[in-house]
């Protein structure tokens, strides 16, 4: 298969669009900006299309697929039951970077939502990916547009890096400036729980629903409640090693040293630029913004550079244990292991 490249340049973005709504109702695939990462988009309501989203990420069946929506008109059919906290949160944040989890109604094939009883919705805020819904007329099912338990691309060339070949279009609207997944909130039961951390914090949600549960592990069977569950996420191919504290990663470096090949230390840090380390050869300090939402916006392009740079391994100092930093602890809890657990 031959992927092809459609440009969003404002003089060609009609065409473009008119190209990516005609691969998606015949079938195929199309991955798309959004304010978050890039997502693998198809017809939700075709079980053949949503399956090729599988087949082409490697995607475990049991892990369901959020459905993109151009406003709530359209969310409301996909669901049995639109709660009054439903309304509130896509009154506050929709369009935007956060996902309901809501009882599936028949319209939302099993394959959309892993055989289980609930389907993950949300508007995204990308002019591209309104466009793009608003060209299809449909709901668009779209996980990040990568290989299943990789790094979630913020680039066109990111896609083109895991799935060209293996997917029909990408629409290249440049870098997603949130930089993270969306944050999913679970209103299937009596209370709201918060399944993942992401741009729209729990505090904030909080402010409109009252009290919110965090959710708890996974199950190893079955349906996940929603996707970023699991254990194993958002991995670069090179192994990272996760640092409580600047001055302990320091102390056990050499412990976990890979063969003699250079490593980099990833900081959360005010400081000076990157640097080479005084008497540790071929170590480097990486330093991202200690503010959350500029740090997020960078995490997965760093992170991605330098899977590509030939390291042993990549050492990542935590950001502090608080809620304004939770969701990327989550992917980098996920995408790494802790030292002491080697």
């Amino acid at each position: 298969m031959n992927t092809i490249v459609l440009t969003t340049d404002p003089g060609r973005l009609a065409g473009s669009l008119a190209t990516a709504a005609a691969i998606l109702l015949r079938g195929g695939l199309v991955a798309f900006p959004t304010e978050t990462v890039y997502g693998l988009g198809a017809d939700a309501t075709s079980a053949a299309a949503v399956e090729r989203i599988y087949l082409a990420k490697g995607r475990p069946h049991r892990n369901p697929i959020i459905v993109h929506v151009a406003d709530t008109a359209v969310a409301q059919p996909l669901v049995t039951h639109w709660p009054e906290a439903a309304a509130r949160l896509a009154s506050r944040f929709w369009p935007g970077p956060l996902t309901l989890v809501l009882p599936r109604s028949a319209a939302v094939p099993d394959v959309v939502s892993g055989g289980g009883p609930t389907v993950a919705v949300r508007v995204p805020a990308h002019p591209v990916a309104l466009a793009l819904l608003e060209a299809v007329q449909r709901p668009l099912a779209a996980p990040s547009a990568n290989r299943s338990n990789r790094l979630s691309p913020t680039r066109a060339e990111h896609v083109l890096a895991e799935l060209s070949g293996r997917i029909d279009a990408v629409l290249d609207g440049g870098p997603c400036p949130g930089g993270i997944e969306s944050t999913v909130v679970d209103l299937s039961g009596p209370d709201p729980v918060l399944l993942r951390p992401g741009l729209v914090t729990a505090a904030e949600i909080g402010e409109v629903v009252g009290t919110l549960a965090i959710g708890g592990h996974a199950p190893k069977a079955g349906p996940l409640p929603a996707p970023g569950q699991m254990a194993r996420h958002y991995a670069p191919r090179t192994p990272v090693w996760l640092w409580d504290g600047e001055a302990e990663g320091w102390a056990a470096l050499q412990t976990v040293r890979s063969g003699g090949l250079p490593c980099v230390l990833v900081t959360f840090s005010e400081g000076g630029p990157d640097s080479e380390v005084p008497n540790e050869p071929g170590v480097r300090v990486r330093r991202l913004p200690n503010l959350p939402l500029q740090a997020s916006a960078r995490l997965y392009d760093e992170l991605r550079a330098l899977d590509q740079a030939g390291l042993g391994a990549i050492h990542v100092v935590l950001p502090p244990d608080t809620p304004p930093w939770l969701a990327i602890r989550d992917r980098l809890l996920r995408a790494g292991r802790r030292v002491e657990d080697r």
